[in-house]
C-alpha cells in the first residue's frame, strides 16, 4: 500500500492545477461579460449615442473596475466550490425524504449560504453597472414645503436587486442539489477544449436566460408577500425611513413595473451566466484525458502507473481517468499495449497485464454481485429472505459468480441496495415464469396460508393466453392482489373485485384522472431512482469491459508470450455472468423505459441512461472477443451454462 503523499500526488500536481486553469478562464471572460451588461443595462434605442458614451465612460471609472474586482473575487469563490464539492459518481436521491435530508444536510446549508452572500454581491455589482435609481441603498429624504434635511429615505429598488441576488443563489445552490449539477460526466468524443466550449457556450445561455425567468418569477411572489420583512429590518437597522410618496415595491402596482422586471431578469441573468461558464470551464479541464505510464524506470514512480492507479479507490477522479485511459490505449495505442503484454525482467512474470486484468474483473464481479442483491431483494417486495428459503432458491447467477471467480480474488462485502417496496418485482417461488407480484403478497409457505389461497395463486396453466415471458416491458403480469386500496384501483384504470365477488358486465374503460396520474408518476418514479443508483458508477465499467475486451482482440496478434490466454476463461465467465445479471434486471418493471433527459438544466443527465449504454457495451465487448477468436473458443474449459450462451454470440444469435 502507498502512503497519503502518494495517493493525494494527482490531486495536488493535476486537478488543482486544472482547476486554477479554468478559473482563470472565467476570470478572463469577466471582461467582456460585465461590458455586456452594462449595454444592456443602460442602452436605449431612443437615445443610443448618449446610452453608448455612458457605457463607455462607466467601464472606465473607478466604481466600475471596483465592481468587476469584486466579481473576479466571486468567480475565484465559485471555482474553489466547484474543486470542493464535484463528484464523478452522482448522489441519487431514491425519495422526496432522501432528497430532502441532502438540502438539510450541514455541509449543503453552508453552501447555501455562501452562494446567498455571493449572490448579493454580485446583485450590487449589477446595481453599480445598471446605475440610475438602482445605485444607492438610500438617499435624502424629499419635502413637500422644499427644504432639505439629513433624514435618509431606503431606495426600494436598491434593496429589490439586492434581495434577488441572493434569491437567485439560494436557487443556484438548491437546484444544483436537485439536478446533481457537482456531477461530473466524461463524453465518449474526445474533443478540444475550444471546441467543446463553443458548443456548450448556446445551452449555457439558454439556461441562464430560462432559469433566470423562472427564478425571479418565484422572487417576485415572494417579495409581493414578504417583502415588508426586510423592508422594516432595513429601516430599524440603518436608521432610514420609508418615501410615503412613493409605491411600495410590495405591491401589485409596484411590481407591474416593466423596466424593474426587465433589470431584474438581467441582473438574474448575468449572475447565472458567469457561474456557468465558470462551471462548464471546470467541467471540460477536468475531465481531460491524462495519459498514464504503463511502465516506469523508476521505482518512486511506480505509484503514477497504469496498474498501480487502477487499483486506488480515492480519489474517484484519479480511477475514472486512468479506466478512461485504458479504453483509448487499448483500442488506439499498439506500444503501449505491447508494454501491457511485456513480461517482467527477471522473473518472466506478466505483472501488468495481472494487474490491469485482476481489477477490471474484480469492479465487473461486484457489479454482478450487486445487481443479484437487487434482484433478490426486489423480488422479496424489500423483505430480507430467511436463510431456508434463501439457500434452496439459489440462482444461477450467485452460482456462476461465487464459482467462476473464486479462483481469481477473494469475495468482497457487497453493499446491499434499499429498494423501495412499491417496486415490484418478479416472484423467486418456483420457476422463472412465476408472475410478477405486488407487495404484500401473502407467504404461501406459511402453515396459515389457506387452500383457496394456494388455488388462487398456483401456477398459470399452459393453456393460458398468459404462459409464457410477455415480451414487452409495458405489459406486466400480476397474481391476485388481496389486499388492495382506492388508489391502486383508479391507477390501473379499473377497479379491483375480491376473489368471490360475481363477475360485473363489461364496462368500457375510463381514463386515469389527472390525480391517479400523478400518484401513478410518483409510484414509478421511486423504482426508476433505484435502478439509476444501482448504475450510478456504470462509467467505469463501461471503460473496463471496454479496455478488456480491446486488450483480448488484439492479443490474438498481439501477444507473443500468451498471457491473455490464461485468463481468458475467466474472463468470458465475468462477462458471461454479468449479462445474465444484467438481462435478469432489464425484465423488472420500469427498468426498460428510457428516461426522458432534461435539456432546461445545466444538470447532467447522463447517468439516468448509464444502464442502457452498460448493456450495449458488454454485448459488444462479447461479440468482440467472438468474432475474433471464434471456433478456437470451444476448447476453452467452462460451464455447460456458459458454453450454451457463448454459443448464441458465436452464432450471432443473441
Amino acid at each position: 500500500m502507498f502512503s497519503t503523499e502518494q495517493t493525494c500526488w494527482f490531486v495536488r500536481k493535476v486537478i488543482c492545477w486544472r482547476a486554477a486553469a479554468s478559473t482563470a478562464w472565467a476570470v478572463l471572460l469577466l471582461g467582456p461579460i460585465t461590458a455586456a451588461l452594462v449595454i444592456l443595462g443602460r442602452f436605449s434605442l431612443f437615445h443610443p449615442i448618449q446610452t453608448t458614451s455612458e457605457c463607455l465612460s462607466l467601464l472606465t471609472s473607478a466604481s466600475a473596475v471596483f465592481s468587476l474586482i469584486l466579481l473576479c473575487g466571486v468567480i475565484l469563490m465559485v471555482g474553489f466550490l466547484n474543486l470542493e464539492y464535484y463528484t464523478v459518481i452522482p448522489t441519487i436521491a431514491c425519495s422526496k425524504i432522501a432528497l430532502l435530508g441532502q438540502l438539510l444536510h450541514p455541509r449543503q446549508l453552508v453552501n447555501s449560504a455562501v452562494h446567498c452572500v455571493m449572490g448579493i454581491v454580485v446583485a450590487w455589482c449589477c446595481a453599480i453597472s445598471i446605475g440610475g435609481r438602482y445605485e444607492t441603498l438610500g438617499y435624502t429624504c424629499p419635502h413637500s414645503d422644499g427644504d432639505s434635511s439629513s433624514q435618509m429615505c431606503l431606495n426600494e429598488y436598491h434593496l429589490i436587486l439586492l434581495l434577488a441576488g441572493a434569491f437567485v443563489g439560494l436557487s443556484y445552490s438548491l437546484l444544483g442539489v436537485i439536478h446533481n449539477m457537482n456531477y461530473i460526466s466524461f463524453h465518449t468524443v474526445q474533443q478540444y477544449k475550444y471546441l467543446r466550449f463553443k458548443g456548450a457556450l448556446p445551452l449555457v445561455v439558454k439556461c441562464s436566460a430560462t432559469q433566470a425567468v423562472y427564478s425571479i418569477r418565484n422572487y417576485i411572489v415572494v417579495y409581493f408577500f414578504l417583502g415588508y420583512i426586510p423592508k422594516a429590518w432595513f429601516c430599524k437597522t440603518l436608521n432610514l425611513y420609508l418615501n410615503s410618496s412613493v409605491h411600495p415595491l410590495d405591491s401589485i402596482a409596484g411590481l407591474l413595473d416593466l423596466s424593474l422586471i426587465y433589470h431584474l431578469w438581467i441582473s438574474a441573468s448575468f449572475l447565472l451566466f458567469t457561474w456557468h461558464i465558470t462551471l462548464v470551464l471546470f467541467r471540460i479541464f477536468v475531465t481531460e484525458l491524462y495519459s498514464f505510464p504503463v511502465e516506469s524506470s523508476f521505482t518512486e514512480d511506480a505509484h503514477q502507473c497504469l496498474a498501480k492507479v487502477l487499483t486506488e479507490k480515492q480519489p474517484m477522479i484519479l480511477k475514472f481517468l486512468a479506466l478512461q485511459d485504458l479504453a483509448l490505449l487499448s483500442q488506439h495505442s499498439p506500444s503501449r499495449r505491447c508494454q501491457v503484454f511485456s513480461l517482467s525482467q527477471p522473473g518472466g512474470h506478466p505483472h501488468n497485464w495481472n494487474a490491469i486484468s485482476k481489477e477490471c474483473l474484480s469492479m465487473l464481479t461486484d457489479l454482478t454481485q450487486r445487481l443479484v442483491a437487487y434482484h433478490d431483494t426486489v423480488a422479496t417486495n424489500g423483505r430480507a429472505k430467511s436463510l431456508s428459503t434463501g439457500s434452496e432458491r439459489k440462482t444461477s447467477s450467485e452460482t456462476s459468480v461465487t464459482s467462476g471467480t473464486e479462483d481469481l480474488m477473494s469475495p468482497r462485502p457487497t453493499l446491499l441496495m434499499k429498494t423501495p417496496a412499491s417496486v415490484f418485482a418478479r416472484s423467486v417461488v418456483g420457476t422463472p415464469r412465476t408472475p410478477l407480484t405486488a407487495p404484500f403478497t401473502p407467504d404461501l409457505d406459511s402453515p396459515f396460508a389457506s387452500p383457496a389461497l394456494r388455488r388462487l395463486t398456483a401456477p398459470v396453466e399452459q393453456c393460458s393466453p398468459w404462459f409464457g415471458t410477455v415480451q414487452s416491458p409495458h405489459v406486466m403480469r400480476r397474481g391476485p392482489k388481496l389486499w388492495s386500496t382506492s388508489t391502486d384501483s383508479q391507477v390501473n384504470g379499473s377497479p379491483q373485485s375480491s376473489p368471490a365477488s360475481v363477475p360485473s358486465p363489461k364496462q368500457e374503460p375510463s381514463k386515469p384522472s389527472l390525480l391517479a396520474q400523478f400518484l401513478q408518476n410518483r409510484k414509478e418514479q421511486l423504482p426508476e431512482a433505484s435502478s439509476q443508483a444501482l448504475f450510478a458508477d456504470s462509467q467505469a465499467h463501461i471503460w473496463a469491459l471496454e479496455g478488456l475486451s480491446y486488450l483480448v482482440q488484439a492479443s490474438f496478434s498481439e501477444d507473443q508470450f500468451g498471457v491473455v490466454q490464461t485468463t481468458l476463461p475467466t474472463i468470458l465467465s465475468c462477462m458471461l455472468v454479468l449479462q445474465e445479471a444484467v438481462d435478469r434486471h432489464f425484465k423488472l418493471p420500469h427498468a426498460s423505459s428510457k428516461p426522458v433527459r432534461s435539456t432546461g438544466s445545466m444538470g447532467d443527465s447522463t447517468h439516468k441512461t448509464l444502464r442502457f449504454a452498460l448493456r450495449a457495451t458488454l454485448k459488444t465487448a462479447i461479440y468482440r472477443i467472438t468474432t475474433t477468436f471464434g471456433d478456437h473458443l470451444n476448447a476453452i474449459q467452462m460451464s455447460a451454462e456458459h458454453r450454451k450462451r457463448l454459443q448464441q454470440f458465436l452464432e450471432y444469435k443473441e
